[in-house]
């Protein structure tokens, strides 16, 4: 097949090229890619055959008719979208175009996690009990009923922005502003909270192709988290071998998942905690997982999950074989102090071992920036990701990485 005859797919918005390129760099492999985007592009222009611009983004009629103009002159095969703020937009354009995808409705039950809980309860899944909440009295009389320790969290942001572990009542009340006060990107945007029980045990994410109504496990990650009370993401861990890979139990949880969010095309980002119990839906999200857990996958087991992404937004059968048995893992880097002037940053790399296939650095000499919970994501200043033959050499490699990174080391 010539270059020109590849199928098109509209890519709705991008991100950092240290983030997002290697998804951008799979699909364009296999297919041409029309960006719709609401700035200026600059390492995307290597891989696109056009974009489209557009001043406002978060309109989803304005999103359709760009994408029915492209649509006009040539044919759009499927539409892809990673943002979470924008898969809302993505639903309703492929639900009008009648192209492949998880519709309006369904969207609504993944990124509202308060009608997940209502969809999954209907549909006899694990998942903690969970409450919604207004005001730091109400939350209070929820945690009475389900009994300390309790999680507070944003009902619609993803990365764990605004989750927090609160043990007691005047934990709660103290930390009840911050999860109320996340911000999440929009114009005018108001949390709402949710107030669950908490569940302990090992947190993993799965990333999915659901195809036709099947469901196909692409990554498998294990989550690590730090700055407790506050349930901040500093690293992922993808091992080609885990045993939980075939777990029956946990892919049937899966199954059940998505059935009783009525998810049928598209990908999806299911978090479950392995509770002593048995394991619990946390959340599911309809997009790709963020923290480069694809690429990690991509690095261990050699599934392209952005392939997958691209394959069932054209309703094509993903393709899913892995071909490698290695682990990858990320590190998420932070200043120590708040109020960290950043003067100078720079990974040694004579300190860096064999096994890092990649850094980034996130800031610029005169940026500011504080340790959690001052901010998750934007408090992150660099990433290392590392590949090695076990879970162990992958370890030390990211201890390594993290020894490496210099930051305001007197010149």
């Amino acid at each position: 097949m010539s270059p020109d005859e590849r199928p098109l797919v509209v890519v709705f918005r991008t991100g950092m090229a240290s983030l997002r390129e290697y998804l951008v760099r799979s699909i364009a492999r296999e297919y041409r890619v029309h960006m719709v985007v609401g700035a200026d592009l600059d390492w995307e222009l290597a891989y696109i055959t056009g974009h489209t611009t557009l001043e406002s983004s978060a309109d989803p009629r304005v999103v359709l008719d760009a994408v029915r103009a492209v649509d006009a002159r040539e044919h759009v095969s499927g539409v892809v979208c990673w943002d979470e703020a924008r898969i809302a937009q993505t639903a309703v354009v492929t639900t009008e175009m009648g192209l492949p995808g998880p519709t309006p409705g369904v969207i609504a039950g993944c990124r509202d996690k308060w009608l997940t809980r209502q969809r999954l309860g209907a549909g006899g899944v694990p998942q903690p009990r969970s409450m919604r909440v207004g005001d730091p009295g109400s939350a209070l009389a929820a945690a009475a009923e389900f009994g300390y320790p309790v999680i507070l969290k944003p009902s619609d942001l993803s990365s764990s922005m605004g989750v927090v572990r609160v043990d007691d009542p005047d934990d709660l009340t103290a930390h009840f502003g911050y999860a109320y006060g996340v911000q999440g990107g929009l114009p005018g945007y108001q949390a709402q909270v949710l107030l669950e029980e908490y569940v302990d045990g090992l947190e993993i994410s799965i990333d999915a192709a659901v195809y036709r109504g099947r469901v196909i496990p692409l990554v498998l990650a294990r989550k690590e988290l730090g700055y407790p009370p506050y349930c901040v993401e500093v690293g992922h861990t993808v091992h080609a071998g885990d045993p939980l890979r075939d777990d029956p139990e946990l892919l049937a949880l899966l199954e059940d998942a998505h059935k009783a969010l009525g998810f049928t095309d598209g990908i999806t980002h299911t978090e479950i905690k392995l509770s002593p119990d048995g394991p619990k839906v946390i959340e599911v999200n309809g997009r790709l997982g963020g923290g480069m857990i694809p690429y990690l996958g991509l690095l261990a087991t050699g599934v392209d999950t952005g392939l997958a992404a691209a394959d069932v937004a054209c309703g094509r059968e993903p393709r899913t074989a892995p071909d490698q048995a290695l682990v990858a893992g990320i590190r998420f880097f932070f200043v120590a102090e708040d109020e960290t002037l950043i003067s100078s940053i720079a990974f040694d790399r004579d300190a860096l071992p064999p096994q890092i296939d990649s850094t980034a650095i996130f800031v610029e000499p005169g940026d500011v920036r504080s340790r959690p919970p001052h901010g998750t994501i934007e408090a992150r200043i660099a990433y290392a990701i590392a590949v090695a033959d076990d879970a162990d050499g992958c370890a030390r490699a990211l201890d390594a990485a993290g020894a490496a990174l210099r930051i305001n080391v007197p010149g």
